[in-house]
């Protein structure tokens, strides 16, 4: 099989990207968080709204890419075993340890919890809920943050890994064909419609919660990407097509990120037909995202780049440490009223620092690995790319 360095690269970028987001969220004023610094910026809603919208999307459509190379209908059941051994792990091991101080800080910021992490992670691993405000979570006792896109990966690789009868067959095959074989704007238009279907449809009705139960809008939209990564990981003609509408498709999306956020932002109060059809742009503006992403990481980024193995297996690691690490030096950092700038660079500085040193001793230790979403092996051997369950996998 053809090695897809774009597809790791790209995973990579949005990882980054998804620390960097999460940094500012330290910052950007009026939107909620774990914790808040003094120092807010209303100018961030602008680049952080147009970043929300796709930013997840992108994830769920690499994690489907990533299952549709790795042609799991082979062995579906050991695929699933497989992919369930390599999520858990790292979403129990965080939910009970990484991200236990995320709680505890925000518990003692909002004045719910007691000074004192000990008695505090006593407390959290009996998973009884917690004083109302105390942190995001505190009513089912325990929280798992920013590792809920691994309890939403999980199931969606088992639907998936059942569906596979079907999408294989004849007529599922069929269906694949007619998909891949979509030309021009018909590749941004019908794709889209779902997507619009449920911003118009199920986004009134169910908020975004992260809670896996309650959050029907999001696991529609993550969902449909995610099967979408799978029926065009294979299909060349739509990776040819799209790189020849790279222009057009970074161009579109730049130009609906402009038109969408600049309405969104306006303040103006829209009757029901004016705001469906904001939300149909946004659904057409997330879909050109995520195909001009691919296009112009397939045209630019398809190498084998020095530094991209090192990077494909830092990655999962990176996730599981960098919002715990972001809180933390928040915690600390926020109460000295440092200047903005000074502060902002401390938390980014020491949220990558973090990140580095924490891989690096994850990598050398044969029981962490597993807890961390790497494989076993002995800490001697060169790091290859590595299929981390985090994107669905591939061998």
């Amino acid at each position: 099989m053809e090695r897809r360095h774009d597809l790791d690269a790209l995973r990579v970028l949005a990882f980054l990207l998804l620390i960097a987001y999460h940094c500012a969220m330290l910052y950007v004023a009026e939107w909620d968080w774990h914790l808040k610094s003094t120092h807010l910026a209303e100018w961030l809603q602008w680049p952080m709204l147009a970043m929300n919208r796709w930013r997840m999307a992108l994830l769920f459509l690499i994690s489907g890419l990533a299952i549709g190379l790795y042609q799991p209908a082979r062995h579906p059941g050991r695929f699933a075993l497989d992919r369930t051994w390599r999520l858990l792990p790292p979403l129990l091991f965080g939910m009970f340890v990484v991200v236990s101080v995320q709680a505890y800080c925000q518990g003692v910021v909002n004045g719910t919890v007691q000074p004192g992490y000990l008695e505090f992670l006593w407390r959290y691993w009996q998973v009884k809920p917690w004083p109302e405000g105390g942190f995001d979570g505190a009513e089912y006792g325990i929280t798992w943050n920013h590792l809920w896109y691994l309890a939403y990966l999980w199931p969606y690789i088992l639907l998936l890994t059942a569906l596979l009868p079907l999408l294989e067959s004849a007529s599922g095959r069929r269906l694949q064909a007619a998909f891949a074989g979509l030309r021009g704007w018909g590749l941004v238009l019908l794709p889209a419609l779902p997507l619009v279907l449920y911003l118009n449809v199920l986004l009134p009705r169910f908020e975004p919660t992260n809670d896996l139960i309650h959050d029907w809008f999001q696991h529609a939209q993550f969902f449909t990407v995610f099967v979408y990564g799978y029926l065009l990981a294979r299909a060349r003609g739509f990776w040819e097509e799209i790189v020849r509408l790279r222009r057009s498709l970074g161009l579109g999306a730049a130009a609906m990120c402009v038109v969408y956020v600049g309405l969104v932002k306006s303040g103006v109060e829209f009757g029901e037909p004016a705001l469906a059809a904001v939300r149909s742009l946004r659904g057409l503006f997330v879909w050109t995202t995520l195909l001009a992403l691919l296009a112009w990481a397939k045209h630019g980024l398809n190498r084998p780049f020095r530094w991209l193995p090192y990077a494909s297996e830092a990655v999962f690691p990176w996730y599981v440490i960098h919002q715990s690490a972001t809180v933390v030096i928040a915690y600390w950092l926020v109460p000295l009223q440092l200047d903005a700038w000074l502060e902002a660079s401390l938390v980014v500085a020491g949220t990558v620092a973090a990140c580095l040193l924490g891989n690096e001793i994850v990598r050398r230790i044969a029981w962490l690995r597993p807890l961390f979403g790497l494989k076993r092996r002995k800490p001697s051997v060169r790091p290859q790319p590595e299929a981390l369950a985090v994107v669905g996998g591939r061998e």
